[in-house]
């Protein structure tokens, strides 16, 4: 084994400059005129980080441009998203794609779009959306680490802007608890934000001493030097327990003379003319007789590299054990021990609360599969994601209403069709007296509107196992809704439950109305049916455990059966919920749906008392509904 010292790596470094300089003056080229053909996009921000992703693509980062899914790979992650010009540009200068595809930037047809998303397959993670990329390369470089290939490494471009986003520094925290060594961040510090420069400008020992402070090894360099570049990477590479920030000072639209370093410019393409002269000034820079570096290559095929595919094995729920009642929030940590000795790839992520969500019950079962993310919901969700990039089964849980925190990330998450799976407990009043602070009531809205998210909400023991099992075996992000008190247990361990299915519990020829329910009102509908019989009023109850995608047949069927008249039952607001996602599911046809949820913000009190109060007790239901019958 050759020793690498100092002195010969310098070397070394000395002689590939010459091809990276031109390397990354080919991407700056590639960069103008994509955005100038596409008529938007953020060429300036491209070119302030052409030399850092010089490097990074072509002398430092281990991959196989053919196969950038390729499990072995180091991986990147471009957190400053509206630099996608300059990740296609790289990826064509790699091989992967071809340089005519990059003037096809922001066109309908084309998967080069303003911001990236995994539509490419050197993609694992939407951005666009500032702040969020270290958190999902901090997942990326955690599986690395503790499961799969210690030697793989996670990379992320952040621009200086975006440190600014809580998130960043989330994600900073839980890195170096973690001891990523092998996650490497590189800020672009180009000095200049979208409306103003940014807080810090130029100030690099600003952003030193605030990474330092968080624990993470901090470089300074000039991000056009391409020795620099080298050689801070090869430090970062080389640094034992703590993960590297390399703060690259960097000039904004770097090579565009019209533009560099110049305020107004962000996010606005070149004239033609602007473009023209400056290609030909950039032309005039290349280095005759350059050798071009070689890619490093990646570790060889192993079978710990290769991604799993989704598990399609049926996992047998615990027994409820002929239990009257539990809460599902048990039941869904009764689940996870189930899946996990069935299926190694799936882990927790728990947010300091495990021992509320009965995430505890798997990490007792399985200690090295837990994560902690201590109080820090938006760094959650993206190590989740970032886990699941990496072939893991990922549940996040934390209660209800602080996954309202990551809203953004969830977003991002449905964006990347991310395999993620969140569970929130304590959902609605009836957690009782901890108040309305802690009470999930908008959950359900802001998991629906997703696009392709499964949407979950069991209402006792053995539903929640065999939905959680569901969740498990779908191939996409879910959301399971889980309830703080005891429910009774209505189901046995032989029923089945599916993504898109409903059950019908009681139903008559006769039915004069339907009552529409989940979770923790299901039980609620039930004692209703039981009084409504002594008014002779007959009701159809159906548990709609599958928000989303929703059961329509059955709904329809049950309008049809029952003179089009349904009332929702959900311990969730008004707008957005149970009774919303009906209504919108019947919109064709002549029904009236008359929706009981929570229409105020609520106190603390008895669950019992809090279910009435706000209208969702079963005698509330009783009474809504004789009062909308008239009897």
């Amino acid at each position: 084994m050759t020793l690498i010292t100092h002195t010969n790596r310098a070397s070394f470094h000395q002689m590939l400059r010459p091809g990276l300089h031109n390397i990354a003056t080919r991407l700056r080229i590639a960069c103008i005129r994509s955005t100038t053909k596409a008529g938007s996009g953020h060429v300036t921000s491209c070119c302030s980080a052409a030399d850092i992703v010089a490097v990074l693509f072509f002398a430092v980062m281990r991959h196989d441009p053919l196969r950038p899914d390729y499990a072995g790979n180091d991986r990147f992650i471009l957190s400053k998203g509206h630099a996608a010009p300059l990740l296609y540009a790289a990826w064509a200068e790699a091989g992967f794609l071809r340089q005519d595809e990059l003037l096809e930037l922001r066109s309908l047809g084309s998967d080069l779009e303003g911001h990236p998303t995994p539509r490419l397959p050197f993609v694992d993670f939407a951005t666009g959306s500032l702040g969020q990329g270290l958190s999902v390369a901090a997942g990326i470089a955690l599986d690395a680490k503790r499961w799969r290939h210690d030697g793989i490494r996670a990379y992320a471009l952040l621009g200086d802007g975006e440190t600014a986003e809580g998130a960043v520094w989330e994600a900073a925290e839980f890195a170096a608890d973690q001891s990523l060594n092998n996650l490497c961040a590189i800020v672009d510090v180009n000095r200049l934000g979208q409306s103003s420069p940014t807080r810090f400008q130029h100030h690099t020992d600003a952003y030193r001493v605030r990474w330092e402070a968080v624990g993470w090894r901090a470089i300074v360099v000039d991000g056009h030097d391409l020795g620099a570049l080298l050689e801070a990477f090869a430090e970062a590479g080389s640094t034992p327990g703590k993960p590297t920030v390399i703060l690259a000072r960097t000039l904004k639209g770097k090579g565009i003379p019209s533009v560099e370093d110049r305020e107004g410019k962000h996010g606005k393409p070149l004239s033609a003319d602007e473009a023209s002269q400056a290609i030909q000034a950039l032309q005039e820079t290349f280095l005759d007789h350059a050798p071009q570096p070689l890619i490093p290559k990646p570790s060889p095929d192993e079978p710990s590299m290769v991604a799993g595919s989704q598990s399609s094995q049926v996992v047998k729920p615990p027994a409820s054990g002929g239990e009257n009642s539990m809460a599902t929030r048990s039941a869904f940590g009764d689940a996870m021990v189930a899946l996990g000795h069935l299926d190694e790839r799936v882990v927790g992520l728990d947010g300091d609360v495990q021992d509320s969500t009965k995430m505890q019950t798997f990490a007792e079962a399985f200690p090295d599969r837990l994560i902690q993310c201590f109080i820090a919901e938006q760094n959650m969700v993206g190590v989740a994601a970032g886990l699941s990039a990496c072939g893991k089964v990922p549940f996040a849980a934390t209660f209800a209403c602080f996954l309202t925190r990551a809203h953004d990330v969830i977003r991002m998450a449905a964006i990347s069709n991310a395999n993620v799976k969140l569970v929130g407990s304590h959902a609605g009043v009836s957690i009782g007296q901890d108040g309305p602070s802690q009470m999930g009531l908008e959950d359900i809205a802001m998991m629906a509107t997703q696009p392709n998210m499964v949407v979950l909400y069991p209402a006792d023991g053995p539903a929640t196992h065999r939905l959680v099992q569901q969740a498990a075996n779908h191939r996409g992000l879910v959301y399971i809704r889980t309830t703080r008190g005891e429910t009774p247990t209505l189901y046995s361990d032989e029923d089945k439950f599916m993504i898109g299915g409903s059950k019908i519990l009681r139903s008559s020829e006769h039915d004069h109305l339907t009552l529409v329910a989940a979770g923790i009102t299901v039980g609620e509908a039930l004692k209703a049916y039981d009084q409504l019989k002594e008014y002779d009023i007959f009701a159809r109850v159906v548990d709609l455990y599958c928000l989303k995608p929703v059961d329509r047949a059955t709904l329809v069927d049950c309008a049809r059966a029952t003179h089009g008249r349904l009332f929702t039952v959900e311990d969730h607001y008004e707008h957005g919920g149970i009774g919303d996602i009906v209504l919108a599911s019947l919109s064709t046809k002549r029904v009236r749906v008359h929706k009981l949820a929570v229409r105020e913000i609520p106190r603390s009190g008895n669950p019992d008392e809090l279910l009435d109060r706000y209208g969702i007790s079963a005698g509330a239901i009783v009474k809504a509904v004789r009062e909308n019958l008239r009897v």
